[in-house]
């Protein structure tokens, strides 16, 4: 994919301040720190558009980034912050909510999941939601650089078994540092934007 624009174009906490529904978008959900920035600007081939963080829970908006005018990637807050307050983290779930099931334009959530890491409570929670709203529960399993090629098969089966992934090609592995799959994670996006 030749990326001629990458801007973040909003960020937003209710619908009222999405940006109009015109361009079909692809939401990136996962815990905090999971990489859903680091994994944007590696498919964009830039370094700080979207913005990485060493504090988890730092992304609290929805922000939607415009992709050489055809698409959309809208980045959610990550899930799963324990210092964040109880109330704040319901408020997070209610915003991602209302953007998963009412935001017509949506046509796929990916799930970024830490490879190194079997799936906690909140990520089956978020897969089961996700697939149960009716997307396909394609999940880009980041940070494979730090293991070898067997430990990424063997964590990859562990993810499947875990969340109950019946088709494993859904389940792709990724670095951001290395750029392993990048090829792989445009081509499932083509797929789903069919371009």
């Amino acid at each position: 994919m030749i990326i001629k624009k990458a801007e973040i174009i909003m960020t937003a906490v209710k619908p009222s301040q999405y940006p109009e529904a015109n361009s079909p978008e692809i939401a990136l959900a996962g815990r905090s720190n999971v990489g859903k920035s680091s994994m944007i600007n590696t498919l964009i081939n830039r370094k700080k558009l979207a913005r990485t963080s060493g504090q988890p829970g730092k992304t609290q908006t929805l922000n939607f980034y415009n992709i050489n005018d055809q698409f959309r990637f809208v980045d959610l807050p990550g899930y799963g912050y324990a210092r964040v307050s109880r109330s704040e983290r319901e408020k997070w779930g209610e915003m991602i909510n209302k953007y998963l099931t009412e935001r017509k334009c949506l046509k796929e959530v990916i799930m970024l999941l830490d490879i190194r890491h079997s799936p906690g409570e909140h990520d089956k929670m978020m897969y089961d939601w996700i697939t149960s709203i009716g997307f396909k529960g394609i999940i880009v399993a980041t940070k494979a650089d730090k293991l070898s090629k067997n430990q990424i098969a063997k964590q990859v089966s562990v993810i499947a078994k875990e969340l109950g992934v019946e088709d494993r090609s859904m389940i792709l592995p990724f670095s951001a540092t290395k750029k392993l799959n990048k090829d792989k994670v445009w081509n499932t996006i083509r797929g789903i934007l069919d371009i």
